[in-house]
């Protein structure tokens, strides 16, 4: 059994060398991370939901710099 245990982990390393692994872990998420803060509302927050209209409350507004939908409306486009 304690061979087996030792041959998985030679095969998990392969020929990589010491931190590769972690390193390319590291490196993906970082890449996961700038492309969600990509995706972030940024500007000057509406007022006024771009959507349904409605009004966006002023805390949701300094919460979420750029917000251009109200919360019912932001739920529903996450969910799609």
């Amino acid at each position: 059994m304690k061979k087996a245990i030792d041959e998985e982990k030679i095969m998990a390393g392969g020929w990589s060398r010491d931190g590769a692994v972690q390193n390319q872990i590291d490196a993906s998420i970082e890449d996961a991370v700038t492309l969600a803060r990509s995706r972030l509302p940024s500007g000057e927050s509406l007022t006024h939901c771009e959507a349904c209209g409605a009004g966006i409350p002023v805390l949701r507004r300094n919460a979420v710099p750029g917000v251009r939908l109200c919360v019912s409306c932001q739920t529903a486009q996450d969910q799609e």
